[in-house]
């Protein structure tokens, strides 16, 4: 598996992995939520090793301030940065061929900013999408399954900490909290049912997140309006899954997103949480396969020759 470092304009460095051929069909990016890193989509990786001649080329990386990835400065701690460090990554890691773009969270928000910003390119170059338990309305719908006025308190305090801990700098003191913490992200990430393999992925991850990525990114995350931008991209094929328990990206979220898209498929699973690509990693996986295989253009080559073939015989 290559590893590689991308230092972006600001200095800041990613850390990026490339699994599967250079040469692939399909290039993939699979882009990680809030305060996890790129082990998120490690079974979907995986999957994609198995798809014989129609395998892809998978790129995963950690987002600024996450994981192995570099410390961001807050002024960096935004969607649309993020937007744009994805398009670096792009015109450095896949320059050429048709990509599918995967966002879980944080990442499906990303993909958004990185069509708003980028709309050429985006439209020359993404030929699927995959979101998983994201948003394209902000905090609008997240109630973190409370009743309403609960709901509000709980924003609003969440907002005031965010905002100092978005000026705490770049160190991770929550890491010996994780213990005590960890009742609490269960809760809040995942569903009727949890692994333990799966939640200590995401402890782990959370406890490397600085806190200025924990509090920085708050703001625009909970501002975000981009329906406008998804209903620009009416074409391009998507799947779009949500848990019936998420209590931060919950089902109106995935509804709004593929009202939007009218070429995308909706997946409501039931009992499961926002954790979706660990907690569900089959479905997952099966939605990225469909994309995958849908604009592989030795696929779309032979379904172009069989409607040819019928026009003739009709």
């Amino acid at each position: 598996m290559p590893m590689a470092e991308l230092t972006l304009p600001d200095d800041v460095r990613l850390h990026i992995e490339a699994h599967g051929p250079a040469d692939a069909p399909v290039t993939v990016v699979l882009l990680h939520g809030w305060c996890q890193d790129r082990r998120t989509w490690q079974h979907q990786v995986a999957a994609m090793r198995v798809l014989g001649a129609r395998r892809p080329r998978v790129i995963t990386y950690d987002t600024r301030g996450h994981g192995r990835s570099g410390a961001t400065r807050l002024a960096g701690a935004t969607l649309a940065q993020l937007g744009d460090d994805l398009a670096e990554v792009l015109r450095r890691y896949a320059p050429t061929g048709p990509i599918v773009l995967g966002g879980h969270s944080l990442g499906g928000m990303t993909i958004m900013e990185y069509a708003a910003a980028h709309p050429t390119t985006f439209a020359d170059r993404v030929a699927g999408l995959l979101f998983v338990s994201t948003t394209a309305e902000g905090h609008t719908h997240t109630q973190y399954g409370l009743p309403s006025r609960l709901a509000a308190l709980m924003r609003a305090g969440e907002t005031v900490g965010a905002g100092l801990l978005a000026r705490s700098g770049a160190w991770c003191p929550h890491r010996a909290l994780l213990p005590a913490l960890r009742p609490a992200v269960r809760w809040l990430l995942f569903g009727d049912e949890c692994d333990d393999e799966a939640l200590e992925l995401a402890m782990r991850a959370f406890g490397r997140a600085p806190l200025r990525s924990v509090g920085g990114f708050r703001a625009s995350i909970g501002t975000q309006q981009r329906l406008e931008t998804l209903a620009a991209l009416a074409d391009v094929p998507a799947a779009v899954l949500v848990g019936s328990r998420d209590r931060l990206t919950p089902p109106a979220c995935a509804r709004s997103i593929a009202g939007a898209l009218p070429f995308a498929d909706l997946s409501v699973l039931s009992g499961a949480g926002h954790m979706l690509p660990l907690e569900r990693p089959q479905e997952v996986s099966a939605a990225l396969t469909g994309i995958v295989e849908r604009v592989t253009p030795a696929r779309r080559r032979v379904k172009r020759r069989a409607a040819t073939q019928l026009k003739k015989a009709a």
